[in-house]
């Protein structure tokens, strides 16, 4: 991941505990812009392999349309309700279109991996069963900004 965080560098989380924080995060929400420069903010659900955040989107949705036309996206994954406990990461960067679309379960060994590991997460199945209507979206990061607030010193 490029780009190192300057601010908040105490706060921010090591790169074992921002694997470990995406890799357990069950809901993100995606930003796009229209074509008319408007921004669009959706959540949908993604998986982390480590290198990559998969999104799983509709190809009939606004967010898939915004993204045909500027690639750019940038996504949060957060969790927390008290100030003390809030924890998050934006990513962003560029798009990338991988496999069917939609998605309807042909082979593809790249994808074999990413919806073995949404098929566990999402719905405790060892194979994705597709609906003809989702692809997938990689999200490779060029930027990645963490924090943590539960490492701010108390008092």
């Amino acid at each position: 991941m490029a780009a190192e965080q300057r601010r908040g560098r105490k706060i921010m989380m090591t790169a074992e505990e921002l694997d470990a924080f995406l890799s357990t995060g069950r809901t993100c929400r995606a930003a796009t812009v229209s074509p008319d420069g408007a921004p669009h903010v959706s959540a949908l659900w993604f998986v982390w392999d480590g290198f990559s955040l998969w999104l799983y989107s509709l190809t009939r949705s606004r967010r898939w349309a915004d993204l045909r036309k500027d690639p750019r996206v940038a996504v949060v994954v957060d969790s927390g309700e008290e100030y003390g406990e809030l924890r998050g990461a934006e990513l962003s960067g560029t798009a990338e279109f991988v496999g069917e679309i939609p998605r309807t379960g042909g082979p593809c060994p790249e994808l074999e991996p990413v919806e073995t590991l949404f098929a566990r997460k999402y719905f405790g199945l060892e194979a994705l069963p597709h609906d003809h209507r989702h692809a997938w979206i990689r999200l490779t990061p060029e930027t990645v900004v963490s924090w943590d607030f539960r490492k701010i010193p108390r008092g």
